[in-house]
């Protein structure tokens, strides 16, 4: 998380909403967009209910993560990128209304460092729940 806000600290710093730097020209570019909506800017203009829904998936996640306390390291760590990824989200659209996007590889919507995390965090736990022999043995013996 630390990592999502300071990057997005600097692009706001820096650039002006819209304004695009090209890294590799035409593939990829560091370019600032005020997304109001979810991934993809899907539904924009929905700031409650999606900080709302982040409210309750960082609630969930938490809840699971005290619950069942987690023996598998790499469950461990796809829970905290996801967690992670939320909260950074979140912290944007409680402060500004909208979430700081500047990932542009220009054949994809814009993203962030949150959005990564929250993607390859799910696509951990997506892949660990459907292919793990003993779902029982990701979370620890000791329940609270």
């Amino acid at each position: 998380m630390a990592a999502d806000m300071v990057t997005k600290y600097f692009v706001q710093r820096k650039m002006e909403p819209y304004d695009s730097i090209p890294v590799i020209k035409n593939i990829f570019h560091i370019t600032y967009v005020q997304n109001t909506g979810a991934a993809f800017s899907i539904l924009k203009g929905k700031i409650f209910f999606f900080t709302a829904v982040s409210v309750i998936i960082t609630l969930i996640i938490v809840f699971i993560m005290i619950k069942y306390p987690i023996k598998e390291k790499i469950f461990g760590i796809a829970m905290a990128m996801v967690l992670g990824g939320a909260v950074g989200n979140l912290i944007d659209r409680l402060r500004y209304g909208y979430v700081v996007d500047f990932l542009d590889f220009r054949i994809w919507p814009v993203f962030n460092i949150a959005d990564c995390a929250i993607v390859v965090g799910t696509l951990i736990l997506a892949y660990l729940i459907t292919f793990h022999t003993e779902p029982e043995s990701l979370q620890s013996k000791n329940r609270r």
